[in-house]
């Protein structure tokens, strides 16, 4: 089974990177999993993944999530990925880091030579670092793994004492990515018979070599509110939660007929023409619901809210409008605003613009303006035979 579309040179990619992000975020007194947890308001999977995209050279990207946060880390994924998206997977992870890094293994293509795994804990770690471990695998073949110098003096203890100084030239503080030949990682995964605290360990268990490279103190693990704090020092501000924005267009026409009052933007226009339609006719209302849906990717009022659906019969514009609102926000989006543009010789918009654009925007949830204009005779507008609407709109992302 093929995983990826192949490279341009006819090949698909030979690095793979896991990222394990099935760990909980108790330490950092969220009920929500670590990864999932804003830092200046987007995930810390989001900045994780921005690194791992960052990288020279195409590579399979692995997300490993809670089961039950699949659809988000999907969702998100494919907002980083972009025009990467090809590249990347999201399988379930296990109760255990080895059993999510498995997994992970287990959803790698099969011209995948080198791996890398890394924590989405260590959501800042540079680009860099990861071609380098890529690197590194390569040219010894060994276990690669970044590490920093222990700058601090470190005691052996007993219960509350301090019986011994350890020599600190001796150690180092290991940080992720850690990478590894495929075949190698894979066999030591399947002959390890304890939990290791990383893949390094699992690697040297298995009687292979590892090797120390210099780290950087950007891949700090966020693992306490401490350092939850000192993520938001270094990421930079956005709306909250907001991963992404996308617009809408939507267009209604309506005919007017002497047989029916008028309803416009969800109001009631008394002594006016009103509009023919399955349903009220609101027009403005259904532009509205158009532009909304399109931005979604959620189809159109036709498709959502057909002629042939009784429940729509004679329905007014504030049926549809709530409806849609609550199927785009189901799908993860909120509404920015709604700008909708009437062309029609009556009625006359601009004596209750600001009752409409009240309405509309207490309905939306958002701000919504309303402009108007004639069609100076031309077309069917410009004859009184009818309403045309058109509505853009903006959401953002939010999950």
């Amino acid at each position: 089974m093929r995983f990826l579309p192949p490279r341009s040179d006819g090949e698909d990619p030979s690095v793979g990177v896991i990222v394990v992000a099935a760990g909980s975020g108790t330490r950092l007194g969220h009920s929500d999993p670590k990864a999932f947890v804003l830092v200046s308001g987007r995930p810390i999977l989001a900045h994780a993944l921005e690194s791992v995209f960052g990288m020279r050279e195409p590579a399979q990207v692995v997300v490993v999530a809670p089961k039950t946060w699949l659809d988000e880390a999907k969702r998100l994924g494919a907002h980083l990925a972009g025009a990467a998206g090809a590249y990347l997977s999201v399988v379930a992870g296990s109760d255990t880091r080895q059993g999510s890094v498995a997994a992970g293994l287990a959803a790698l293509g099969p011209d995948v030579r080198t791996v890398l795994v890394h924590d989405a804990a260590r959501a800042f770690t540079p680009s860099a670092l990861f071609d380098a471990v890529v690197g590194g695998v390569r040219d010894t073949g060994a276990g690669i793994i970044p590490g920093l110098p222990v700058s601090d003096t470190i005691k052996r203890i007993d219960g509350e004492l301090a019986v011994a100084t350890v020599d600190r030239s001796e150690l180092v503080a290991v940080q992720t990515p850690q990478g590894f030949p495929r075949d190698l990682l894979e066999a030591a995964y399947a002959a390890a018979a304890a939990e290791f605290t990383d893949d390094a360990a699992v690697f040297s268990a298995a009687g292979h070599p590892v090797r120390i490279i210099d780290g950087d103190p950007l891949a700090f693990k966020i693992t306490t509110a401490w350092d939850l704090r000192r993520a938001e020092s270094l990421a930079p501000q956005t709306s909250p939660a907001v991963l992404g924005s996308r617009t809408g267009v939507g267009i209604d026409v309506h005919a007017y007929t002497s047989e029916s009052p008028l309803w416009l933007g969800g109001l009631a226009w008394p002594g006016e023409v009103g509009l023919a339609g399955h349903s009220d006719g609101d027009a403005v209302s259904h532009a509205i619901c158009d532009a909304l849906l399109s931005a979604a990717g959620l189809g159109d009022v036709g498709s959502n809210f057909g002629t042939a659906d009784p429940r729509f019969a004679d329905a007014h514009g504030d049926v549809f409008i709530a409806a849609t609102v609550s199927m785009v926000t189901a799908a993860g989006y909120e509404v920015g605003n709604v700008a909708v543009q009437v062309v029609a010789n009556h009625p006359k918009i601009g004596r209750r613009r600001a009752e409409l654009e009240a309405r509309l925007s207490t309905l939306v949830g958002a701000p919504v303006s309303v402009a108007a204009t004639t069609s100076d005779g031309l077309g069917f507008t410009g004859a009184g035979e009818g309403v045309a609407v058109i509505a853009t709109c903006l959401l953002q992302r939010t999950r």
